[in-house]
């Protein structure tokens, strides 16, 4: 049986073992820069900035889920972001994901957000389809962009790109 709890410190390894797994899979194998320090930081520090949860059976842990409050200026009420959602391939299609977002839209409620967001790569269609069977719609007029490394620092020194 699949069932959900908080993480706890302890799960620092496995969490980030998990998020190198969710890279992969993304294609993005290399991408992951955090340590167990930073993770264990944002999520246990004494300012955490996310929230995570472990998904597990009797025999062993199957995924997880991180995410954040966000804010939203239009509704004047936080928001729960997921940042990351990710089940092993041997635990897909046992109910994990419908059991997590099913938890996470509980917290939402209880804790008065406005709604619950995430981002999905365009070619993942098995989480598209999973999404939108919860009733999820696609925000497509709305371009996420980003601003990392050399051209973050360089803005931040009032330097433009254009």
């Amino acid at each position: 049986m699949i069932t959900l709890r908080a993480a706890a410190p302890a799960d620092v390894p496995q969490l980030l073992a998990f998020i190198r797994e969710l890279a992969t899979y993304e294609r993005a194998p290399d991408a992951v820069k955090m340590t167990e320090p930073q993770l264990h930081d944002a999520l246990f520090g004494e300012k955490p900035r996310a929230e995570a949860l472990l998904v597990e059976s009797a025999d062993a842990p199957h995924g997880f889920a991180a995410w954040y409050e966000s804010f939203n200026t239009w509704t004047g009420k936080p928001g729960l972001y997921l940042e990351d959602l990710y089940v092993t391939p041997a635990a897909r299609g046992q109910g994990a994901g419908k059991l997590i977002f099913r938890h996470l839209a509980g917290i939402a409620v209880a804790r008065g957000y406005a709604r619950m967001e995430w981002s999905v790569l365009d070619w993942n269609e098995p989480a598209i389809k999973f999404y939108k069977s919860r009733g999820a719609v696609a925000l497509d007029e709305w371009t996420k962009y980003r601003l990392t490394g050399e051209a973050l620092a360089a803005l931040a020194k009032g330097v433009d790109h254009g």
